[in-house]
């Protein structure tokens, strides 16, 4: 099971691709540059976290599988 449940939020990422980057098997890039979630089991859940905080745009959110919880951003 995976560990996160990945968010992207499309109107905000602007392709910088350093997500995919990070973490190739979990995010990639559309025909439209923007970012898309391949597998949340994809890669490892500290590389698919690093994707996320390496986001310019903090376009990615991360969630807890298991309680919900948002774990990234911070807010």
């Amino acid at each position: 099971m995976a560990k996160y449940k990945i968010k992207i939020l499309r109107d905000k990422c602007i392709g910088a691709a350093s997500c995919v980057g990070l973490a190739p098997g979990a995010y990639q890039l559309d025909d439209e540059n923007i970012a898309y979630v391949v597998s949340e089991e994809g890669d490892t859940p500290e590389n698919i976290l690093l994707g996320a905080q390496s986001c310019p745009t903090n376009a990615i959110e991360i969630y807890d599988a298991e309680t919900g919880e948002k774990v990234w951003p911070k807010e």
